[in-house]
């Protein structure tokens, strides 16, 4: 089990443990730190991440900003992704699809799921889809980001 997890697994049992976690998450990676992400749950092939409405990730329209949807769902994958690729390997980010399904005028949940979780042996890459939703649960947007896993050398 690599770090992260292990982490995870620790501090989302003690009381603020989970906000903790993700504010070390955003020490780690200083960008993520934009929407302000909560994580919500993480284990092997899923992750799943909440971020509030706020100012600061608004369009010209009031609503979520394209942008800071890829980020979270970003997050999304890159905790699944430390929490399911073997120790053994690395990751990282290949590319990214995604389609802009509505208007995004709530909080949001990014869900990354791997089912059923690949087989990563030597170098290959792994699409994991992410779907990003408001707070009725309806898409807000929906993508896939590739991963290219290989061997640590």
């Amino acid at each position: 089990m690599g770090l992260t997890l292990s982490a995870w697994n620790t501090m989302s049992r003690l009381p603020g443990g989970r906000t903790a976690f993700s504010q070390a998450l955003c020490i780690k990676v200083p960008y993520f730190g934009t929407v302000h992400p909560h994580v919500q749950e993480l284990r092997a092939g899923y992750c799943e991440v909440r971020a509030g409405k706020r100012r600061a990730v608004h369009n010209h329209l009031g609503t979520f900003h394209a942008i800071a949807m890829c980020n979270l769902a970003e997050i999304a994958m890159g905790l699944l992704a430390e929490a399911t690729v073997p120790d053994s390997h690395r990751w990282i980010p290949a590319g990214m699809t995604v389609e802009y399904v509505k208007k995004a005028d709530s909080d949001l949940r990014a869900i990354a799921e791997l089912d059923p979780i690949p087989v990563m042996a030597g170098k290959t890459d792994v699409a994991v889809p992410v779907r990003v939703v408001d707070r009725a649960g309806e898409d807000v947007l929906r993508g896939v980001i590739t991963v290219r896993v290989s061997p640590r050398s």
